[in-house]
């Protein structure tokens, strides 16, 4: 069962945008340019001419002023440069163009001979002289004025590119914070057993040797593979639930060496398994807290365990007598540990009900499968 989705490193992308964009502009003449027959390679040599100061200010944008200023919290200092990059550039490409402009054409004009006016044509004059067309007609933007304007957008587009893509790496860094914070306290919380188990267990172990040697022999094993499903099954995120069910047997049958036969211990678990995955060791401080806290070697103590199936869910209760002890805090602990854990694998889509009276403690508890 997977806790969390991995995430893309969506940083990496940041190079293929940039050369998509220089890419693309550089390309825009040969692409939108009007040509008749072929292209005309001096006009596209002069607009990518046009185009190596926005380059040159893409860069320095890029690897001095807002890793050395913007990034270094300087930001009032780091438009106040970008601003006088901006003007340095555009006051030289002004001078340039200026230095050398080409003068202008005078039109050639129509002259008559004395005496003859003007042509006519179906009572109306031929359009004015192209001077006078010429001057009617539309200025150019001048370079200067039309590199202040793109290099406002691309300095934008820079900023706004390097703001996300760091954005996104401080979210995935928050992640894989998260990610490991939620895989520690898994880790731990899991592993709740108490390590008072193995040495009750191993003395009870150690007594049974000298009154019943097969039993003991027995004892061993179900010790050894419940050990092993703590170190190295329950390693994964997810275990069967054969295994798990396993497990618990295990756990009971253990116990039941420490208890005489006064203590009645009720197990109802279906021969018919699901083919399912579960995280491993979920119930394992219930059935610790339910020997630890239903027993009691004066009163009458039982303990019964159940656990059936849904299409969808799995559902376990254990209800045991209620003889409160003087270390009822300890136990609280585990129940809640055993919360904790539940709301990290689960999120809301689980059911964990407690109820107590004098005489009985039951815990409900019901997964997704």
């Amino acid at each position: 069962m997977k806790l969390l989705k991995k995430n893309y490193n969506f940083a990496s992308f940041e190079p293929f945008i940039i050369i998509a964009f220089w890419a693309l502009l550089f390309a825009s003449p040969l692409l939108f340019g009007r040509y008749e027959k072929q292209i005309e390679w001096d006009q596209v040599f002069m607009v990518w001419i046009n185009y190596l100061p926005l380059l040159g200010l893409f860069l320095i944008n890029r690897f001095i002023l807002l890793p050395k200023l913007f990034f270094k919290s300087k930001k009032l200092l780091y438009f106040v440069v970008t601003s006088f990059v901006i003007l340095i550039i555009a006051t030289g490409i002004y001078a340039f163009d200026k230095n050398n402009d080409i003068p202008n054409i005078k039109p050639q004009t129509m002259e008559f001979k004395k005496g003859n006016p003007p042509p006519m044509h179906q009572g109306r004059n031929f359009p004015p002289p192209s001077d006078q067309r010429l001057s009617n007609s539309p200025k150019p933007i001048p370079l200067f004025a039309n590199f202040l304007i793109l290099a406002v957008l691309l300095v934008g587009f820079n900023a706004g590119l390097q703001i996300s893509m760091r954005w996104a790496n401080l979210e995935q860094e928050k992640f894989k914070i998260q990610k490991e914070s939620v895989e520690n306290q898994l880790a731990f919380l899991k592993n709740q057993i108490s390590p008072h188990f193995f040495m009750n267990t191993l003395n009870n172990i150690h007594a049974l040797v000298d009154i019943d040697t097969e039993e003991s022999k027995k004892s061993i094993i179900k010790l050894s593979n419940l050990m092993r499903h703590l170190l190295y099954d329950s390693e994964g995120k997810s275990t069967s639930i054969k295994k798990e069910i396993e497990f618990i047997e295990s756990y009971i049958e253990l116990m039941k060496l420490r208890f005489s036969s006064k203590v009645k211990i009720n197990v109802n678990i279906p021969s018919e398994i699901p083919d399912k995955l579960i995280p491993p060791l979920l119930f394992t401080s219930l059935l610790e807290n339910a020997f630890k806290h239903g027993i009691s070697y004066n009163k009458p103590s039982f303990i019964n365990i159940l656990m059936h199936f849904t299409e969808d869910k799995l559902v376990f209760e254990i209800e045991n007598s209620n003889h409160p002890k003087k270390d009822d805090e300890a136990s609280g602990i585990g129940i809640e540990n055993t919360k904790k854990r539940l709301t990290l694998l689960f999120k809301n889509n689980f059911d964990f009900k407690i109820s107590e009276t004098k005489e009985l403690y039951k815990v409900n508890l019901k997964i997704p499968l």
